[in-house]
């Protein structure tokens, strides 16, 4: 999955470079991203098609940085076109000020799935936290079934590996196995769910990114954790001994937004509404595992990869309120801080 964010390396900025048709000389954008493979699929499904589609040129940048991005519009110099966010941040940007409003006569609103899309940014992609675990690490246990399983050290011992950062997820997951319902989740609980982690805070490996999660799972030095889709998928195909289980799976987007003053508007809203639709969405799914946003991508997903998305296992799924982070997440994060080093 997209590594947290600020803890990403800085990408090396290419231009891509390919045939023009249809072009309007020397018209160039950037598209600023978390960089990896996911940043390499967006390119691949998204970027380079676009060049043929449109003839304008994409500019892979990154990684994307929150900070920069709020002084680039506030200075009025702004560098970046499109660029891949946190739904939070999106929610929270446009609240702000820092956003273009989506041009929705280009963007077909009607074929993005409603909980990830708004005035100001739209869903890149969907993926979820999922429970998952080191099957030869179990001992004899039967399979987890629930996040209270990532709890319960006498049944399942071990190290639990839980994501590092202060945003939506980890106290989802520890109200959740302490009984709470899906439908009461929201606002949540904070003294509770600090509590329930307080529980096996000693038995935690936090993890910051998507590829230290998978090392941590492979080896065993966590026997059971909160992991991104993807991430498990992605061991299972190497042959790891690790299994998951979507129950009550919490299920998200990064968004494309356009950075308010940006220089190229009008190409830039061209891009998003590109790569928002069906077949750019179900290319871009079909070499990584995260959920395509328009929902006629997924008559386009291939056999492999259509059962093990967000969008094969919406029974009991849960959907982070980006909302409420993006208007708590400040003070949330604040807290979590001094948490972490008590």
């Amino acid at each position: 999955m997209v590594f947290k964010k600020q803890a990403i390396a800085a990408l090396t900025a290419s231009l891509l470079a390919f045939g023009v048709a249809h072009a309007t000389a020397g018209e160039t954008i950037s598209f600023v991203g978390w960089g990896g493979g996911t940043q390499d699929a967006q390119n691949a499904a998204w970027a380079k098609p676009f060049k043929q589609h449109a003839g304008i040129d994409v500019v892979m940048d990154g990684p994307t940085d929150y900070g920069k991005f709020k002084a680039m519009v506030e200075s009025g110099n702004v560098e970046w076109d499109v660029v891949d966010v946190e739904g939070d941040f999106a929610l929270r940007a446009a609240s702000e000020g820092l956003l273009e409003p989506l041009d929705f006569t280009q963007v077909d609103r009607d074929k993005i799935n409603p909980h990830f899309i708004n005035d100001h940014g739209v869903g890149a992609f969907l993926y979820s936290f999922v429970l998952g675990w080191n099957e030869s690490k179990l001992g004899g246990a039967t399979a987890p079934e629930n996040w209270a399983a990532m709890f319960d050290t006498a049944k399942y011992p071990g190290k639990r590996a839980m994501y590092r950062w202060p945003s939506p997820g980890a106290l989802e997951v520890a109200l959740l196995a302490d009984g709470v319902t899906p439908d009461k989740l929201y606002p949540l609980d904070l003294d509770r769910a600090f509590r329930k982690l307080d529980s096996i805070k000693k038995n935690i490996v936090w993890w910051s990114g998507g590829a230290q999660s998978q090392q941590l799972l492979a080896s065993g030095e966590a026997s059971i954790g909160q992991f991104w889709n993807g991430r498990v998928l992605a061991l299972q195909d190497d042959g790891a001994p690790v299994a998951m289980n979507w129950k009550q799976n919490l299920v998200m987007a990064d968004y494309l937004v356009i950075p308010k003053g940006a220089k190229r508007k009008d190409a830039a809203m061209k891009f998003v509404a590109f790569a928002t639709g069906a077949k750019p969405q179900a290319d871009f799914s079909n070499s990584i595992p995260y959920a395509p946003v328009n929902v006629d991508s997924l008559a386009l997903l291939t056999p492999k990869m259509a059962p093990n998305l967000p969008t094969a296992h919406t029974k009991d799924q849960i959907n982070l309120d980006l909302a409420y982070w993006a208007k708590n997440g400040p003070a949330i994060a604040a807290r979590w801080n001094e948490w972490l080093v008590k």
